[in-house]
């Protein structure tokens, strides 16, 4: 009887380290997912000077759009150290003002054929398409980290061991889902 015991014990806590390690594994997969949205979207903050200061001689008159774009920049630049819920927002506006730019370049020719802003959208389009890579593993991460959380019996390990479920990163509204609409 005493074997039987010592067994259920040693067997529940066998299963709870495995448990605790598998908290602790999609905790470190959020984590990278995180840094890996964070590093393709600094590298898109850095490439928007570059490209405003291209554009800036073709589209003078288009002040307000340059200055969105400006603008939604700062935003995202302060918001790197928020949560995933305030960067998604401040990604998003930054989003949706470069929508807006890259579309009323579309209205300049000479600006079109200008090989410097066809690398800077070139490259722009390879980071949003890498933003969008790591949003999804990184979203994967939580997925998996948040069923754990909430699933029984890891649900029990989990609140011994203060884990908590991670926020996913997701576009604000479907206003900035839309494609931007360009009236000429």
């Amino acid at each position: 009887m005493e074997w039987v015991v010592l067994l259920l014990v040693v067997g529940i806590a066998g299963y709870a380290i495995v448990i605790y390690n598998s908290l602790v594994s999609n905790r470190q997969m959020v984590r990278e997912g995180w840094s890996g949205i964070d590093v393709q979207l600094k590298r898109r903050t850095d490439l928007i000077p570059n490209l405003i200061e291209t554009v800036k001689g073709y589209m003078a008159h288009e002040r307000e759009t340059l200055d969105a774009v400006v603008n939604a920049r700062a935003k995202a630049t302060s918001a790197s150290a928020a949560g995933p819920e305030a960067r998604a927002k401040a990604e998003g506006e930054l989003s949706a003002a470069l929508g807006r730019l890259l579309a009323i370049a579309e209205a300049y020719p000479d600006l079109k054929a200008n090989t410097t802003f066809l690398e800077f959208q070139t490259a722009l389009q390879g980071v949003e398409d890498e933003i969008q890579m790591a949003r999804r593993y990184y979203n994967g991460a939580v997925r998996n980290l948040n069923i754990q959380v909430e699933s029984f019996p890891s649900n029990l390990v989990a609140n011994a061991f203060k884990f908590e479920q991670a926020e996913y990163f997701e576009l604000e509204n479907e206003a900035e889902r839309a494609v931007p609409q360009v009236k000429f």
